[in-house]
């Protein structure tokens, strides 16, 4: 047995409580034994938060073996649960819940041992890291203190050890390449290898694709491919081929373009086999991109280290800050750092250390040569591939700061989802949050308020002293910024008090909305919406007042962006390279912002008149547990694919939107028109590709017939049979989150009695990623989740083999799909998304050649138009609950059913 810490370890879950004593007693303990345990002294814990959950003890604290973790091995990837950790540190997995306590106990020890080795990969930073959380109290310090002994030599600040990111020339525009077919097929055996399994349905969707780089014969019309490629054909490789052969022939940059994190990470790992990490110029061929958001701001942790952040958010940002020196590049959504270490700490703290709002100062920051965002935007100008997501493709088609480095060549994987990121990236909303958070970028923080955030005059005071049309334009602005929401609108418009004509606005807003509102969804703490259509005289009225107050605002910011052009036209003797650069940063934000103000006041125009039927308007109260937290106006178009046409594709040469449920069953009339050709009057070329799997043999599609809708009991119970039947290995859909918590509450202690992990988003405090991870590590536990989980999730084998959806995904009846609806064709409309999100689940189900699985929807009356969701020659049957507990059964234990494929 491996030496063990001698301190007292708990482990908490649904199945019950054990407690081990320093001296290797383990005993079964209740849950108030525990906790008063835990208050007594200091515990082993993993994961605090969620052993807390499991008590009903949120003030519980302890030795948290994760924050342990993250300091001794920061960037380094552990499952936060026994087995994860187990594996992470070469210890044996516990044989059950009432061995963790010993596993804890050995696990601290090799922690500890692990800062007293030699070949300790990450000791650098750890000293003079431990002296500042011993001052902040950290539980662990005391114990690490006599571990890790003081350098010879003084440590160098994290500041000091990021290396800087180096200027490039600007790369010539590519060359004009011919892929031959021969060496496409060449290229995509080199990457699957030369043993590889030959698969037809993968080379002729490689040669597909290499029409992607064929020249455009028209400006404004770039060659447009769909394409329908089903799970298992291997589309990632399919797509790398060509591109990387294109790269290296022409000279260009292929862009890469995911929806969902999962996929970012998998292509990352994928694009390996077509490049090296690095050049021989040590430059990065393949870049993962993000927007500013995702990534860590030097300025807030240094802020944060200083001071900015005090307690236990404190304690965060020196793991974070030993994270930040070993980090591949800085990413803390999705990237390397722990996408559970936030919520050890509320994830807040988390997003409190990223640029969230914009505030970014550019070459003004004393660590902009550091920057991992700049080093980011610029690794990806030289990178032959850049990995991204929608909404930042389309971001930087329309708003890029250099048009040089706008995408030409684009493959949008998880195609089906652009309409939707194109619906988010072009939205408008006028809300209290969005015009409190422009207030506090013109003005600067309220008195009182912490951290580093500054306002227009601070920023650019050299420029006010300056220029003086430049400081009248920034004390206007100043000034016209005060009818803004402030600190405390919320409660201001709840309380009947607003304070001036942007919150006076809000506030008939939301006496509007609920005024109107028909959906019951005030008694269930829900959003409330209404349609901006007939509003009173008294809200148009305050609509035009605040449409003037937005315009006193824009025309200094406009002044003041025609002055720093003037600035960088003839420079001052003082303005150097990074002045010069901090000015370009500013003209930039003020430009972004002078658009969103005129999308504000074409929005308030609207409200006294006729509607357009471009767009769709509305006014809403966004809630969330029954409790306000905005209120606003939003504009969505009608069809978003109109924007995204002129912004992204019209610029470029090559776009190809693919997905395994891009087109609905053989119809491709809703892709084509989802893909913005129809605006550029581009005829696409499409092509589909079946998937290899044997459906009919690996998977099973059964409909529950006698569970019957608003029955809570009989959903609880059904889910709980199943999970049973199958052993776990499940994946709970859900469409709402209520009923979600209310199963979860249900049925986790019976399964968990019974061996049996349950899982739940919304429910554990855990992100959606470690939650992810955490299913996939043991076969026997299950997952219940919402939207997030029916798409992008990638568990191949045994971990995932019985899929259970709640009932028929209907879409939300908003104000905004009614209107598309009315567009679409009514209900046919509605039959294209759910059949969508069907396949989108289902496809969950079958990873592998050798995957099987069951896939249940809880519905008594299914519609059998919904059914061609499913692919070609999968059975679906029709059963009572217990007999598809019977199937199940028979699915993972390899047994054969009697199935009648019914419609």
């Amino acid at each position: 047995m491996s030496d063990a810490l001698p301190l007292p370890a708990l482990h908490a879950s649904h199945g019950g409580c054990w407690l081990r004593d320093g001296h290797g007693n383990t005993r079964t303990v209740a849950k108030g034994d525990a906790i008063v345990a835990a208050a007594d002294t200091p515990l082993l814990l993993l994961n605090a938060p969620l052993v807390a959950t499991r008590l009903g003890y949120p003030d519980l604290s302890g030795l948290d073996l994760l924050e342990l973790f993250a300091f001794v091995h920061p960037a380094r990837f552990v499952v936060p649960t026994p087995k994860g950790l187990a594996h992470a540190l070469s210890l044996p997995e516990p044989a059950g819940d009432d061995a963790v306590p010993a596993l804890l106990q050995q696990a601290a020890e090799s922690l500890l041992g692990t800062c007293q080795s030699e070949g300790w990969a990450e000791r650098e930073g750890a000293w003079s890291a431990l002296q500042s959380l011993t001052k902040l109290r950290w539980a662990w310090a005391p114990l690490l203190m006599p571990r890790i002994a003081q350098p010879a030599r003084a440590e160098r600040w994290l500041f000091a050890r990021l290396p800087e990111w180096e200027e490039a020339a600007e790369r010539p525009q590519p060359a004009q390449a011919q892929l031959r077919p021969d060496d496409v097929n060449a290229r995509l055996t080199r990457l699957t290898g030369e043993g590889a399994e030959s698969r037809r349905s993968q080379a002729a969707y490689a040669q597909e694709t290499a029409h992607l780089f064929e020249p455009r014969r028209k400006d404004g019309q770039p060659q447009l491919l769909l394409a329908q490629a089903g799970t298992g054909i291997g589309k990632t490789l399919g797509y790398l081929a060509p591109a990387s052969l294109w790269a290296e022939q022409s000279g260009g940059t292929v862009w890469v373009s995911t929806y969902t994190k999962a996929l970012q990470r998998q292509l990352r790992r994928e694009s390996r086999r077509a490049w090296p990490a690095a050049r021989a110029d040590g430059s990065a061929p393949v870049v993962v991109r993000k927007g500013r958001e995702n990534y860590l701001c030097l300025l807030n942790l240094e802020d944060a280290l200083q001071g900015g952040f005090s307690g236990r958010p404190a304690i965060m940002a020196q793991l974070v800050a030993r994270w930040a020196a070993y980090s591949q590049d800085g990413d803390m959504i999705g990237g390397d750092l722990p996408g559970w270490l936030g919520t050890l700490f509320r994830q807040r703290g988390i997003k409190a250390l990223t640029d969230q709002r914009g505030e970014c100062v550019y070459a003004g920051c004393p660590h902009y040569r550091k920057c991992f965002i700049e080093r980011a935007a610029r690794a990806s100008a030289q990178a032959d591939l850049v990995i991204a997501n929608h909404a930042l493709v389309m971001v930087n088609a329309a708003r890029g700061r250099d048009a040089a480095q706008r995408p030409t060549r684009i493959v949008f994987d998880e195609g089906h989802h652009v309409f939707e990121a194109a619906d988010s990236t072009f939205a408008v909303a006028l809300t209290g949050t969005e015009t409190i958070e422009l207030r506090r970028w013109v003005i600067g923080p309220e008195r009182g308020s912490k951290g580093r955030r500054r306002g227009l005059s601070a920023r650019l005071a050299d420029l006010a002293s300056y220029d003086e049309a430049g400081g009248k334009a920034i004390a206007a602005a100043r000034h016209a910024a005060e009818a803004l929401t402030g600190d405390g609108w919320l409660q201001r418009l709840q309380e009947g008090t607003p304070s001036g004509p942007l919150e006076e606005l809000l506030a008939a807003v939301r006496a509007a909305v609920y005024a109107r509102d028909e959906s019951g969804g005030q008694d269930a703490g829900y959003g409330l919406e209404t349609e901006a259509a007939q509003l009173d005289g008294a809200l148009i009225e305050l609509s035009g007042s605040a449409q003037a107050a937005l315009a006193e605002l824009r025309s200094p910011l406009i002044r003041l962006g025609v002055r720093l052009e003037a600035i960088l036209a003839e420079p001052p003797d003082w303005l150097d390279g990074p002045g010069r650069a901090r000015i370009e940063g500013a003209r930039h934000s003020l430009a972004l912002r002078i658009d969103l103000i005129a999308a504000w006041e074409a929005l308030l125009e609207r409200l006294g008149g006729p509607g357009d039927p471009e767009f769709v308007d509305w006014l809403a109260v966004e809630r969330g547990d029954a409790r306000e937290f905005d209120i606003g106006i939003h504009r969505r178009w009608l069809d978003p694919m109109k924007p995204f046409a002129r912004t992204v594709l019209d610029g470029a040469h090559g776009v190809m939107l693919t997905s395994a449920t891009l087109r609905d069953g053989n119809d491709w009339d809703a892709a084509v028109a989802h893909s913005g050709a129809g605006e550029l009057g581009v005829a696409p070329r499409l092509s589909s590709f079946d998937s290899p799997f044997d459906y009919a043999a690996q998977a099973e599609v059964v409909i529950v017939t006698d569970v019957q809708k608003g029955d809570l009991a009989g959903l609880a119970g059904a889910y709980a049979r199943l999970i049973e039947a199958s052993g776990g290995g499940a994946l709970g859909l859900f469409t709402a989150i209520r009923r979600l918590r209310a199963v979860h509450g249900r049925i986790a202690d019976r399964l968990a009695r019974g061996g049996l992990p349950l899982f739940a988003q919304h429910v554990d405090p855990i992100d959606t990623g470690t939650l992810v991870d955490i299913f996939r590590d043991d076969p026997r536990a299950s997952l219940l989740g919402t939207d997030a989980l029916r798409d992008g999730v990638d568990v191949p084998g045994h971990s995932l083999r019985l899929v259970v959806m709640e009932q028929v995904p209907w879409p939300k009846p908003s104000i905004l799909h009614r209107a598309r609806r009315l567009a679409g064709g009514g209900q046919a409309h509605d039959d294209r998304i759910i059949r969508a999100r069907l396949a989108q689940a289902f496809g969950r189900l079958i990873r592998s050649k050798d995957d099987h699985g069951v896939f249940v929807v809880l519905s008594p009356a299914f519609p059998s138009r919904l059914l061609s969701a499913f692919p070609p020659g999968t059975p679906v049957t029709r059963l009572t609950l217990d007999q598809a507990l019977q199937h199940v059964a028979a699915s993972v234990s390899g047994q054969p059913t009697n199935r009648e494929t019914t419609p």
